[in-house]
């Protein structure tokens, strides 16, 4: 494989992929808008980070061929669903009812890790994404071989790479608007994402049992 020509093409499709992956707003979309117009864009912008690793995750299981890890992920996709569901209702209970000076501009490293951990979690709450991937990689050669391998793993880091810049551009953009708004807008603004991260949690939740 040309490095310089087949291997950045497969790069440049994953970065497409990874943006249109990450593009659609969601529940990980409004969080991180929400944490970025609370406490800057640091804090969204690793938020964000932590829904690209969950994707580069479970893009290298469905790449390496982990079929019995990927199998044992659809079982579990109740379970999974309904603690993702419960964690998206507790966040967005918990925002909803928090005082004003609980929402602090800082985002010291315990702050960041937290912020990380939970999208990483939250994502990978969504088992149907792997299948997603294995959806792509149906489209190269469904053999074990180095060539296969090489272009799996460049299209991983390439949909990471893709999805991460989505992450950052919207953190960016949200901390811009953040700067022009006043006290009392983003207050409002806080109130009526943490009512939608808990309506996300609620329908998941009911997604799963119904």
């Amino acid at each position: 494989m040309n490095i310089n020509t087949e291997s950045l093409q497969i790069i440049l499709k994953g970065l497409a992929l990874g943006f249109s992956i990450a593009a659609p707003v969601g529940p990980i979309g409004i969080l991180c808008i929400r944490r970025t117009l609370e406490r800057g864009f640091k804090s969204g912008a690793v938020s964000g980070l932590g829904a690209a690793a969950a994707d580069a995750i479970y893009g290298t299981i469905a790449a390496a061929g982990l079929t019995l890890v990927a199998k044992f992920l659809a079982e579990q996709k109740l379970w999974m669903g309904l603690l993702g569901g419960g964690f998206l209702l507790y966040l967005g209970v918990k925002t909803f009812f928090s005082k004003p000076a609980e929402n602090s501009v800082r985002s010291d490293s315990r702050n960041l890790g937290g912020d990380f951990i939970s999208t990483l979690l939250l994502t990978l709450s969504n088992p149907m994404t792997i299948f997603a991937f294995v959806a792509i990689f149906a489209g190269f050669n469904a053999q074990s071989d180095t060539g296969y391998r090489t272009s799996a793993f460049l299209l991983v880091l390439g949909v990471f790479c893709g999805s991460v810049f989505w992450w950052l551009t919207l953190s960016t953009l949200v901390n811009l608007l953040r700067q022009r708004l006043n006290a009392s807008v983003i207050y409002f603004i806080n109130k009526a994402a943490a009512l939608t991260i808990a309506g996300f949690g609620v329908y998941l939740i009911f997604s799963q049992v119904l």
